[in-house]
């Protein structure tokens, strides 16, 4: 069976970047063949702040929000977060999505696609490592960093990446299917 890695959006904010650059890193993910890729928008589920009424780690779920979270989560071997950097910490939308499961996070390992001003959210990759790493996950030191990716956008609003960003992607993808293939056995 192949691994499963889902490119995970985590800006939900009107008129954002993170579609372009996940678009993006979801075409590289494929092209390399290493994993069976899905593209997922934070977006999409709706997330309201944590509204479940049990610990996350009983997964007893009440919310079907929660309950599509988890199957969409659950399904996949690796992650990659397509994250800003909102006052040098992840957005509030991917905190959340982190916090409302538990149990389908962990043993698995992920890495980051950040993106932002001069710093190209390197600081709010770090702050989103020391969180995964209570879920269990295995955050990856490898990731690609984009600075001003607005300036990177062509006509059509899609990103284009630079030698930087292609060789950070290539880097990335090897070292998250062995830690996916090596972790597997702990799940």
């Amino acid at each position: 069976m192949p691994l499963k890695l889902q490119t995970i959006i985590a800006s939900t904010r009107p008129g954002r970047i993170g579609p372009a650059v996940g678009r993006w890193f979801h075409s590289v993910a494929q092209a390399q063949g290493r994993f069976e890729c899905s593209l997922v928008d934070l977006a999409d589920f709706a997330l309201p702040v944590y509204d479940e009424p049990q610990h996350p780690s009983r997964q007893d779920y009440k919310h079907e929000h929660t309950k599509a979270w988890s199957r969409s989560v659950a399904a996949a071997d690796a992650y990659v977060f397509v994250t800003p950097e909102y006052n040098y910490s992840p957005p509030p939308s991917l905190v959340n999505a982190l916090d409302y499961l538990y149990v389908e996070w962990n043993y698995k390992p992920c890495a980051f696609v950040s993106y932002g001003g001069v710093s190209g959210g390197l600081r709010s990759a770090q702050a989103a490592r020391l969180m995964v790493s209570t879920l269990k996950m295995m955050p990856l030191p490898e990731g690609v960093m984009i600075q001003m990716p607005w300036q990177q956008l062509d006509e059509d609003k899609q990103f284009r990446a630079g030698p930087p960003h292609e060789a950070s992607a290539m880097t990335l993808l090897p070292e998250l299917a062995k830690w996916a293939q090596a972790l597997k056995a702990m799940r």
